[in-house]
Formats: structure tokens, sequence, C-alpha cells
């Protein structure tokens, strides 16, 4: 299907070459119709076949030569914050799941600088006035202030800032935050597994993902027949979706053999077919790959929402290299021209719509639960699997942030911070990298189509 503008006679006839293709690998999914991962999703008019051809021709080579780009390739986590549900496991000894840091002599000196983490280099110095504005109007309240009361002034503000977020967010001042070169440090099967990876996906689903009491794990995807509004099956199929990219990501990176030191990783069809396929999962392989495309167009969408955020010339990527700070830039914004030509997307516009009061209670807790959700991440026991959990889970919660932040990024002056709505570049790094992952899956099942198709 077009995704938008004219077309040659040429450009169309071999677009319709891709999509028969398409649909011809899609059918070989394990050999049964039931089973094959094609047609509209549901809670969304698209079809899977035009988000294969939009993700794996257009979007999936640019998003690739993003993340290899200075500025986002840089992510500040703290992998050593304890686990507030239950006692540490214990981390995970497995070589593979070590992270490296990156030593700070590594880090672009734009990035480094940036201690308040803002995307350009206007904004940082705007911050510092803003910090010393603020304490100003605290010394005007009342001079004889405690040093704890101003502190809890400061602290009543931050909360205030934090009202619109959906992610528990690392504190990126504190001596354990480390930066991590997220190209030297791949998202890919460690050998972690067992009772301490599946009690935090049981807590993530049992806890925080709205669903009826008597659906255990597997989980089954929740269908209007279970009495379940939209927004709670939206939620339900965007953590779905997640755990699906995150084992495509897996099976598509896993070490095969490893001889005379000498690693492989590669595509595991027998680990894919394991965690996919319908005779495998009770058939909720192809529902959970259907809840990855879900996820797939929720952040495509937002991406299209927040493009007019970076489209203002304040917005520059800063990493102290102007050249590659322009070149950076002009790539984003052709993803996001890339983004905003999709003609079907998702239509966050019918979530939340009903009785204002109850719709308010209801994304309120919509987000307590996705923040929850993030808290979880800390529980993870093997350093790689969490920097990639909780890259990808900030990265959800700022597309969410951004969906229902519409009228503030209406609403955004054009040389000047917002104070209705901001980014960090913590944000917004981990919102095109989470997307990049979606991205890499969708262009991932291809590549098991083919698989499957030749050992079949």
């Amino acid at each position: 299907m077009s995704s938008g503008g004219r077309r040659t006679a040429a450009g169309t006839g071999l677009a319709a070459q891709r999509l028969l293709w398409a649909a011809a690998t899609l059918g070989c999914f394990w050999g049964s119709a039931e089973a094959q991962l094609t047609g509209v999703l549901d809670d969304c008019l698209c079809d899977i076949e035009s988000i294969d051809e939009f993700n794996n021709f257009k979007i999936y080579p640019k998003i690739q030569k993003l993340q290899e780009r200075d500025y986002f390739r840089y992510y500040k986590v703290n992998l050593k914050r304890p686990c507030p549900f239950w006692a540490d496991d214990g981390h995970c000894s497995i070589r593979d799941c070590h992270v490296e840091p990156c030593p700070e002599s590594k880090v672009p000196v734009g990035i480094k600088a940036g201690s308040a983490n803002k995307y350009s280099k206007i904004a940082n110095h705007t911050k510092e006035f803003e910090d010393c504005e603020q304490a100003s109007k605290l010394g005007a309240i009342n001079s004889t202030l405690s040093n704890q009361s101003k502190e809890a002034f400061i602290d009543w503000a931050r909360y205030d800032d934090s009202q619109d977020h959906f992610c528990e967010l690392d504190d990126e001042r504190s001596p354990d935050a480390q930066y991590v070169d997220l190209l030297l440090n791949p998202e890919r099967y460690t050998g972690y597994k067992g009772p301490s990876a599946w009690r935090v996906w049981n807590s993530i689903y049992e806890e925080n993902c709205f669903k009826p009491r008597s659906v255990y794990r597997p989980l089954n995807p929740l269908a209007p027949s279970k009495g379940l509004c939209l927004e709670k099956r939206v939620f339900y199929k965007l953590i779905s979706g997640l755990h699906a990219s995150i084992n495509l990501h897996l099976c598509a990176n896993y070490l095969l053999e490893e001889t005379w030191g000498r690693p492989r990783w590669d595509h595991n069809v027998k680990e894919f077919t394991r965690r996919f396929a319908p005779t495998e999962t009770k058939s909720e392989g192809p529902r959970r790959l259907k809840n990855l495309y879900f996820l797939y167009l929720v952040e495509l969408r937002a991406l299209s929402k927040v493009a007019s955020y970076f489209e203002r010339s304040i917005v520059d990527l800063y990493t102290g290299n102007a050249q590659e700070d322009m070149e950076t830039k002009s790539l984003l914004l052709e993803i996001f021209r890339d983004t905003k030509s999709f003609p079907m997307h998702f239509d966050e516009k019918s979530m939340f719509a009903g009785d204002k009061k109850e719709a308010k209670s209801l994304k309120e807790e919509f987000r307590l639960h996705f923040k929850n959700i993030s808290r979880i991440m800390d529980c993870v026991g093997c350093d790689k699997c969490r920097l990639w959990g909780k890259l990808q889970t900030e990265g959800l919660g700022t597309a969410l942030k951004i969906l229902f932040s519409e009228k503030e990024i209406k609403n955004l002056p054009e040389n000047s911070p917002s104070k209705g709505f901001q980014l960090t570049r913590q944000e917004i790094v981990a919102l095109l990298n989470a997307f990049g992952r979606l991205s890499t899956s969708i262009r991932e099942l291809q590549n098991f189509r083919v698989l499957l198709q030749q050992t079949s």
C-alpha cells in the first residue's frame, strides 16, 4: 500500500511485488492458516503488510543510521539502583550480562556539559538562568525560611514537573549513573533466564496490566468480549508488544557457538519457534507478534506528533560538533517527515474520550501503572538486560507523554523553551532508540520468515 505521495508506474509495480512477497512469506509462519500474521490489527485500522513495507523499505535504514550518530549512541543510566519490590536475587555472573560503561573522555563534550540534560546549548544556558531565578524567588518568599523548607519547595517543584512522566527516571547526578555507548553494548541473548527473569515479567503482567484475574501466564490478549475498555486493552497490548520485541531481539542475536574465543551471534530459528509458534505457546505467539505491530503504530504516532517540537530552530541536538549536530538533525527531520506520511496512524483521540472525570482517573491509573513497570526494570539481574529494558521502557513512556500532550505541543513557542512541554536529552535518546528497536524487530521478522521457509 502506498505510504503517501504519487508514484510512477514502475514504483507502483515494485511496491506490488514487495507486498506479494511479504504476503507469501508471512503465510509460511508455521504452515497453518490461524498462525499467519496478516490482515488488519485490532483497535486500529491498519494492516500488517502496509507496516512491513513502510518500515522495512523506508524507516528501518534511516533509523539505523540515526542510532549511530553521537547524540543517540550515548545513554546515561544507573544500573546500581536497588530493586524496590523484593530482595535482590544477586546480579547475573554470566560474562555477556556485563555492561561496559563509557569513559568520560569518550563522551562528546556537548553531551557531558549538559548537566541538566537538555537538548541544546541554548537550553542549557536557559536552565542555568531558571535555576538562579528559582533561587531568587525562594529567597523572596520568606528570607527566614530554613534550608530544609527551601529544599521542600524545590522538591514540590520537581514533583510538579514529574506529573507528565510515565517513567521513574534515573537521577543523572547520582555517582552511580554512567554513560553507556549503546553501539558497544548491543541487546542480545545473554543466557539470563530462570526464576529471576520470570519473576520480573510475571510482576509486570500480574500486578500492573489491566486484565481479568482468571488470565495467567501464558497470557491471552485482551479482546473486547472480556469487557475491558479500549484504554485497558491498549495498555496490555503495549506491554505484550514490548515483551515480544525484546524476545525477538534475543532470538535474532543469539550466541550459537563460541570457538577459540570467537563467539558467533546469529538467528536462532529453534528459539524463535519456541517463543512464538502456536504449538509452543498455546496459540498465543502470533497474537504477541500482532501486539508488537500495535506498539510500533503507537510509537510511530508519537513521533509524528512530536515532529513540530524538533522542527524549531532552538532544538539543535547539541554535542559540541556543529557539523555532526546539523547532519543529525537533518536525518531526524527526514525520519519525522516519513512518519507523518504514513496514512494509517493509530488514533489516540479515541482513548479517554468518555466522561471527563472517569477519563481523568483512568489516565492517571494508566500513568501510574506504567511508572511502576519502569521501577520493576531495576529488578532485572542482568545488567545488559536491565540497560535495554530501562531504555525501551523510558522510550515508550516518552511516547505516551507525547500522545497525552498534544495541546501543549501545538502551542510551543518557536524560539524559546516551553514551560508546558519539554523533553530531556535522555527522553529523546530513549524515544528514538526504543523505536529503533521496534523497527529492528519488524525487520527481523522478515528474516525469520525467510529462514523458516528455507527449513520447512
